[in-house]
């Protein structure tokens, strides 16, 4: 594994880690990570992966992880600079670095809606959506969305003000993120548009994209919903390809997928699954 920096275009230091393998397939493997989730959580994916010959990136959008500024109260990063500044840099680096390799391109969450901000997405030659929706309010189950309407309604835009930044580690949902960032999340939840009135404030490629993408999410996810991720795919990708795959809790060896642990190594019977889309 190799940790290498990059420098997006507002002079924030990016971090990614390469995963090489020793019998190299000419195949590679980007993760875009969830919202307020560090890279680490995908290693063990990605040297699952290598073991089978993939090369695999991950990395930290700034604010996150090991691409966090030291004034992390000044950084300006958002939703929307994540899919048009870091994202981009990332994939202008695998153009120049791995110009011979098929590229892939797994989007976890929020890692999907940025897709559609860069145009260098058209590189790829496929995508795996993992617990990705338009995660508009409307779309939630009944719980969640009184959880939603009152946690970003009221509770997060009061705290993100309060400290400059949203303290989502206190609500148990990831890493602190810049100010910006949490006021995307609350545009994704509140308005109707969601992914699409984010694409709205850059330039959107969404429609451009027409490539096979396998949709994969888990019936214990309580964040997401058939509706919601069919609105995704509908809405906002309507040119992409989808094959769905809903993640049964008795796939799993401790019964839990969720949002988040698909990526968890006791789940990685269920890798397979990634590994069989990109080399058919």
């Amino acid at each position: 594994m190799e940790r290498i920096y990059l420098t997006n275009p507002d002079g924030a230091k990016i971090c990614l880690h390469i995963f090489k393998p020793e019998n190299d397939s000419r195949k590679l493997l980007l993760i875009n990570s969830a919202t307020g989730v560090r890279q680490q959580i995908y290693f063990s994916l990605a040297a699952f992966l290598k073991r089978k010959g993939f090369t695999v990136i991950t990395y930290d959008y700034e604010g996150i992880g090991l691409s966090k500024p030291v004034n992390f109260k000044k950084s300006k990063a958002s939703m929307r600079s994540w899919g048009t500044s870091d994202f981009k840099i990332i994939t202008e680096f695998l153009i120049k670095i791995f110009p011979n390799h098929t590229k892939f391109c797994l989007g976890h969450s929020v890692g999907a809606l940025i897709l559609g901000m860069n145009e260098y997405s058209k590189i790829f030659e496929k995508f795996i959506f993992v617990a990705t929706q338009n995660a508009f309010i409307g779309n939630l189950k009944w719980k969640t969305k009184l959880e939603a309407f009152l946690g970003f309604g009221f509770v997060q835009p009061f705290f993100t003000e309060l400290f400059g930044y949203f303290p989502a580690h206190w609500f148990g949902l990831g890493e602190s993120l810049p100010k910006n960032c949490a006021y995307d999340w609350r545009t994704l939840i509140l308005n109707r548009k969601s992914t699409n009135r984010l694409l709205e404030k850059t330039i959107d490629y969404s429609k451009d994209l027409n490539q096979n993408v396998l949709v994969l999410y888990a019936e214990d996810d309580v964040w997401l919903t058939e509706k919601g991720v069919k609105s995704l795919m509908n809405e906002t990708y309507s040119n992409l390809k989808p094959q769905f795959r809903i993640l049964k809790t008795s796939e799993s060896e401790k019964g839990k997928i969720g949002h988040i642990n698909f990526f968890r190594s006791y789940n990685e019977n269920l890798w397979d699954i990634i590994l069989h889309e990109m080399e058919s």
